[in-house]
C-alpha cells in the first residue's frame, strides 16, 4: 500500500524543489500539501513494470473531486470509454455510486513546467482532481487504468451496503469490476 501523510521533517521537499520519481521523471513541487500524487506516482510506476492487463487505484488526492461531488459519489479516470462503461457498471451493480471525469490532453498544459519534466500541481485550483490525474497517467504508461478518487469514503448515513459513516467504499465495487475482468477473460 502506497501511503502518505503530510508532516514536517528536515527531510521533507520544499515548494520549488524538483523531485526524481522511480521511472526517471522529474517533478516541480509545487504545492507541499499534493504529498499523496508524489507517493501514488512511484506506485504506479513500480505497478506498470509489471505489465498487468488492469491497473486500479483508490485515493483521496484532492478536495476539488469532493467539491464536485460531495460525499455520494466516488469520480473515475479510466484509459478507455470501455472502462469508464465496466467501472461504472460494477459501482451500479455494486450500490456504490461512480461518476466518470475527463482527463483530455488539453489539461496538460497546466503542468508544463520550466525547470522540470512535470509540475506536480498548480496553485490555481482549477480542475485540480483531472491535473492530479493527468500528472499520474505519466506512470501507467499506455496499461490500461482506472484512478478512483475517493470523495465519498465518508458519508454521513452510508452508501450501498454500509449504513455507517465511514463505509468502505470501492471495496464492492472492486469485487464487482473484478468478477466482470475474470469474466471477460475465461
Amino acid at each position: 500500500m502506497a501511503l502518505a501523510r503530510n508532516d514536517i521533517s528536515p527531510r521533507a521537499y520544499h515548494q520549488d524543489e524538483i523531485v526524481t520519481a522511480l521511472d526517471g521523471t522529474t517533478i516541480e513541487i509545487v504545492h507541499t500539501d499534493a504529498e499523496g500524487r508524489m507517493v501514488l506516482s512511484d506506485t504506479l510506476a513500480l505497478a506498470a513494470r509489471g505489465k498487468p492487463g488492469l491497473i486500479v487505484d483508490f485515493a483521496t488526492l484532492t478536495g476539488s473531486m469532493h467539491v464536485a461531488l460531495g460525499e455520494r459519489y466516488s469520480g473515475i479516470f479510466a484509459t478507455s470509454d470501455e472502462l469508464e462503461r465496466r467501472a461504472v457498471a460494477a459501482g451500479r451493480a455494486a450500490g456504490e455510486r461512480m461518476c466518470v471525469f475527463p482527463m483530455d490532453d488539453d489539461y496538460e498544459e497546466a503542468l508544463e513546467s520550466d525547470i522540470a519534466d512535470v509540475k506536480q500541481c498548480t496553485m490555481d485550483g482549477e480542475a485540480d482532481h483531472i491535473l492530479a490525474t493527468r500528472l499520474l497517467k505519466r506512470f501507467t504508461g499506455e496499461l490500461p487504468w482506472i484512478h478512483v478518487d475517493l470523495s465519498s469514503a465518508k458519508c454521513k448515513g452510508g452508501l450501498g451496503a454500509i449504513g455507517t459513516d465511514v463505509n468502505g467504499f470501492g471495496v464492492a465495487w472492486g469485487i464487482e469490476l473484478l468478477r466482470g475482468q475474470l469474466g471477460r477473460t475465461g
